[in-house]
């Protein structure tokens, strides 16, 4: 969540930064209020000290054997007053918390200001594009020969959009997910397995709510209020909800396996078919605490360990810095790592890292302390390491020889028994 003593110092510089995100974006309402909930504490306080002073005077008068019942119905006024204030103080402070948790975070100064996803910034290009001296397949075709997955059967348990992998295609999603797990633990990182599911609060501490509620699923029943998680950034980071971390602690470093779950499947359109846009998908995320002055070099090792992932599986990728209409909600600086498909024709996304500085610990109350000082606001930054769908995908697709069949990356054979290549099952 943003500081409220960021928009009171320049709301016009505040709103400027955050209409580059959304246009549609108005401080007007959060300023307005944030100026009446002042006005009211001071309304409360004076009451107060009113009342307090009439009280003392009873007492007074009372010893004195005085009349004190202009006093007493002084007392009882004050207290009706107060009593309206405080309803109306806590009804201020209740929309003012949700309009400031609708609000994303601030995009860092030297991020391009675009609306559009095609002026995101190239920052590098690793390897080249497969050339092919046949009629190349999609992953889809591929799939027919291959039997990896099985969509019709997934529809069938599930409904349109999520996939069954079977067989070999089981095996190599688990491999993928193995030889990701090492290179992050090689660099660092702790593993976590966290549950699928968390609180609400757990959800807003991310980013995820208010502004996100009708894109979740959700499971609700009378003992029950719980989100399935869209990545598990969100379970990593409601680790340490309401803490306090001591300084020489940090950086905390983590990754965790989770399946991820989002309603948006199918909504790009026919072309995003198969495993390229789906409910469910297979992901590792990384997820770092540390002191601000020390998330630059963290994001750095964060893009490090998720590039190495793809060095290793020989993939042709690039690396995008996004404009400020296409970062994520929490986030105030985003690199995509995007591979290529030669079957959708096109760069897709398989990584995202983002740097979300003090956003999302803010709405966590997560903190840090140097020895005896006062706790500080820590950063949280996230990042894909990677997602296996669309990395499943540009394996297939890239691998893939004349005759149907797919070379296995070298680092993935170990994890699979030594099997050096997928064979179509009807070339078997």
């Amino acid at each position: 969540m943003i500081d409220i003593k960021l928009i009171r110092k320049d709301k016009a510089k505040v709103e400027a930064k955050l209409k580059t995100k959304d246009p549609s974006i108005s401080l007007s309402q959060i300023f307005d209020l944030d100026e009446q909930i002042r006005d009211l504490k001071t309304r409360v306080e004076q009451l107060k000290a009113a009342r307090n002073d009439a009280s003392q005077q009873i007492g007074f008068f009372k010893r004195d054997g005085k009349d004190v019942s202009a006093l007493m119905s002084q007392v009882a006024k004050h207290a009706d007053e107060l009593e309206s204030l405080d309803r109306s103080l806590a009804a201020a402070e209740e929309l003012f918390h949700f309009e400031l948790s609708k609000l994303p975070n601030i995009p860092m100064d030297d991020i391009k200001v675009s609306e559009s996803p095609q002026d995101n910034v190239l920052i590098k290009e690793v390897g080249k594009k497969p050339v092919f001296d046949f009629p190349f397949l999609n992953h889809l075709q591929l799939n027919d020969h291959l039997e990896l997955f099985d969509f019709k059967r997934g529809a069938k348990i599930a409904g349109s959009g999520w996939p069954v992998y079977r067989g070999m295609g089981a095996r190599l999603e688990w491999a993928l997910i193995n030889y990701m797990i090492s290179i992050h633990i090689k660099n660092g990182f702790e593993q976590w397995m966290p549950p699928a599911v968390v609180r609400p609060e757990v959800m807003f501490g991310s980013g995820q709510l208010p502004k996100f509620h009708n894109q979740q699923f959700k499971i609700t029943d009378d003992e029950f209020k719980l989100f399935l998680i869209p990545t598990a950034e969100i379970p990593l980071n409601g680790l340490h909800l309401d803490e306090i971390i001591p300084e020489e602690e940090l950086p905390l470093r983590y990754i965790a396996y989770t399946p991820c779950f989002r309603r948006e499947a199918g909504a790009a359109g026919s072309q995003e078919r198969g495993l390229i846009r789906t409910h469910q998908f297979n992901k590792v995320e990384m997820f770092c605490f540390c002191k601000p002055e020390d998330s630059g070099k963290i994001f750095d090792s964060m893009m490090a360990s998720a590039e190495e992932v793809l060095h290793g599986l020989g993939l042709h990728y690039r690396n995008m810095l996004l404009v400020t209409g296409d970062m994520s909600f929490a986030a105030a600086r985003t690199v995509d790592i995007e591979v290529w498909l030669p079957g959708q024709n096109r760069y897709y996304e398989v990584s995202s890292v983002s740097n979300c500085t003090d956003y999302q610990s803010r709405r966590s109350n997560i903190r840090f302390r140097k020895k005896e000082e006062k706790p500080e606001l820590l950063h949280t930054l996230n990042g894909s390491g990677l997602a296996t769908s669309r990395l499943m995908v540009a394996i297939l697709e890239n691998n893939q020889n004349a005759d149907g069949s797919v070379n296995i990356p070298d680092v993935l054979q170990p994890y699979l028994g030594g099997i050096k290549k997928l064979t179509p099952k009807d070339k078997v």
